[in-house]
């Protein structure tokens, strides 16, 4: 029996069980060695979170994050440094992921599923990256319109961030931004295990722009502007989409035809 054969042959169950515990030590160990290192960055990697928020801040003077609780910033901090650790990280869980999957998988699957997962980082740090520079100020000149200075028989209406609470928002929002961005990634994963095709993607698209619009009024803060925001490029995504699971089905004709 060759090597390619005996790699190739089904294994017990406790084969895979051990296989996936290793997997999962080198993934967990990759994590911890990241987080070691962004802790060590948390408050630089924080400040640069804050960054588009203490711009618009500036400008109407000084101004300042606060934490009521005695262990909020510490936590802060820690939360700052697992958020950032899972993204330096990912290229280690991401080839664990593969090595783990991939004995399993067909030379044809293999072929399709390598460039999805290289996919799949580039474009979570796009929908992050858009999230950043172009939802972040938009949503939060928003929000600091409705501050109102004082004047004689009336208090004013000023923000008081909390360091907690505004870490909390934007790990959401690029959160949801970067998954919403892997729409073609899933789509063509569907499309390779016979879920979706191409016609049915095209001729259900009305559907899809509604679910798309619904989707953004959900994850997005309740302003028009970060809503259309994440629903345009997630409809120029889909169209991506159909141009992808297209190819899969390509692939999957005899040659010659």
């Amino acid at each position: 029996m060759t090597p390619e054969a005996s790699i190739d042959a089904p294994q017990p169950l406790l084969y895979h069980l051990l296989e996936l515990r290793q997997r999962l030590i080198y993934a967990l160990i990759g994590f911890f060695a990241a987080f070691i290192l962004c802790y060590t960055y948390a408050e630089a990697i924080f400040q640069f979170l804050v960054e588009p928020l203490a711009t618009l801040l500036q400008e109407k003077g000084s101004r300042r994050l606060i934490y009521t609780g005695l262990t909020e910033a510490f936590l802060t901090y820690v939360k700052v440094a697992a958020f950032a650790a899972a993204f330096l990280s990912f290229p280690v869980i991401a080839s664990q992921l593969w090595m783990f999957i991939a004995p399993g998988l067909y030379h044809k699957e293999r072929k399709v599923f390598i460039p999805l997962l290289m996919a799949t980082p580039v474009l979570f740090l796009v929908g992050a990256a858009f999230a950043y520079y172009v939802i972040f100020p938009a949503a939060y000149a928003f929000f600091l319109s409705f501050e109102t200075p004082g004047s004689t028989g009336q208090l004013p209406i000023q923000l008081e961030a909390k360091v907690n609470e505004y870490l909390s928002f934007v790990m959401r929002l690029i959160f949801a931004f970067g998954v919403s961005f892997e729409l073609p990634v899933l789509l063509t994963l569907l499309a390779n295990v016979g879920m979706v095709s191409s016609q049915g993607l095209v001729t259900k698209w009305r559907f899809a722009v509604v679910g798309i619009f619904a989707l953004a009024a959900i994850i997005t803060p309740p302003d028009m502007l970060s809503m259309v925001g994440l629903a345009i490029p997630l409809i120029v995504l889909y169209g991506i989409s159909i141009l992808m699971v297209r190819w899969v089905e390509y692939r999957r004709l005899p040659s010659g035809e």
